[in-house]
């Protein structure tokens, strides 16, 4: 047993994601457009894949993205807590300037790409979410009938350390993936014959087709956002 196909779904947006508050494992909710990022994304996702397998983060916004494309397709949504977003600690709720401010050195590194001991400060490296999320995918993954596809719904630092891990790089030192934008997937495929890596990356960062002012504006809101980053969760 085992899935052929798996599908890593970032979250739709919240308030912190437009203001650019740092969630890390803070459970805040999705708002008015990221509910219909959610539903908008569950439609185009479910005529591409029929999961056989719905995973998400506990925290509510991967499970209220998630329960939006189970229920297109017959499906429960699997909370399970090691794909939560990486803890940023004492960040958490801050935006990049409060960071940049209160911890000057360690936001350099941070922004800088460096896995720096205590950086953030309580919270958790690079390579110590990749490894979990990895864990957690192949073990979903390898619940899932022969060719099934699993979906996985995560958020944006957790899914591109995850996404590294998964195609056998380092997560602690590679910084080749882009950042997920909000309620955007990534298919992997598993490669076959036993080759390395484990999974291939067959698409990344597909959204529901509309164009990126009109995702982040939501619907007849008026409300823009700036572009998002993996990190803000």
């Amino acid at each position: 047993m085992t899935a052929g196909t798996v599908v890593l779904l970032r979250h739709g947006r919240t308030e912190w994601n437009l203001v650019g508050r740092l969630q890390g494992q803070t459970d805040v909710p999705l708002d008015e457009v990221g509910r219909w990022q959610a539903a908008e994304t569950a439609t185009h996702l479910a005529r591409a894949h029929r999961a056989a397998r719905v995973v998400a983060s506990d925290l509510t916004r991967a499970v209220d993205t998630a329960r939006a494309y189970a229920d297109l397709v017959g499906a429960d949504v699997l909370p399970d807590e090691r794909l939560r977003e990486r803890a940023f600690g004492k960040w958490e709720g801050l935006t990049d300037a409060q960071i940049a401010a209160g911890w000057p050195e360690e936001h350099a590194a941070w922004r800088g790409g460096h896995d720096v001991e205590g950086v953030p400060p309580g919270g958790e490296t690079r390579g110590e979410v990749g490894r979990r999320v990895l864990r957690a995918v192949r073990e979903h993954a390898a619940a899932v009938e022969d060719g099934g596809t699993l979906v996985v719904v995560s958020h944006g630092a957790a899914l591109t350390t995850g996404l590294t891990a998964l195609l056998g790089l380092d997560p602690d030192a590679w910084r080749g993936v882009v950042g997920l934008t909000n309620a955007h997937w990534t298919e992997l495929r598993r490669s076959r014959g036993g080759l390395a890596p484990e999974w291939r990356l067959v698409t990344h960062n597909v959204g529901a087709g509309y164009a990126a002012e009109e995702w982040h504006a939501g619907p007849a809101t008026g409300v823009e956002q700036e572009p998002d980053t993996a990190d803000l969760g």
